[in-house]
């Protein structure tokens, strides 16, 4: 997957959701149970009970973007199960994705700015 720059911001509904539901039904769970806009630009993440499944909305400037994927071999390693939603980084939304311990990747330390070059 070609993912989203550092930029981008994530966002976890760490519940469950219906995995029946739509972009629509989606983007009023973001709406209703998070209190975020669903037309912000930031990526929502979903799960399923299985927790091989996963589904993803945001809006991309022109429209709704879903993107759903079931992992073959294994399953994705997901946050504890609470109320709400959590962050992630691009890096560990990546990761997730991916189906790698995303609890493993770190945000960078940041990084000064230079003076003066030499």
């Amino acid at each position: 997957m070609i993912g989203p720059s550092g930029a981008v911001k994530v966002m976890i509904a760490t519940k469950p959701v219906d995995f029946r539901k739509g972009a629509e039904g989606l983007a009023a769970l973001v709406k209703a149970q998070m209190g975020a806009d669903p037309f912000s630009g930031t990526i929502y993440v979903f799960r399923a009970k299985r927790t091989d499944r996963i589904k993803l909305i945001f809006w991309d400037g022109s429209g709704v973007c879903l993107v759903a994927k079931r992992i073959e071999d294994g399953e994705f390693h997901w946050p504890r199960m609470q109320d709400g939603a959590m962050h992630l980084t691009a890096a560990q939304l990546s990761a997730l994705f991916e189906g790698l311990d995303w609890k493993r990747v770190h945000a960078p330390s940041e990084t000064r700015t230079p003076i003066k070059a030499g």
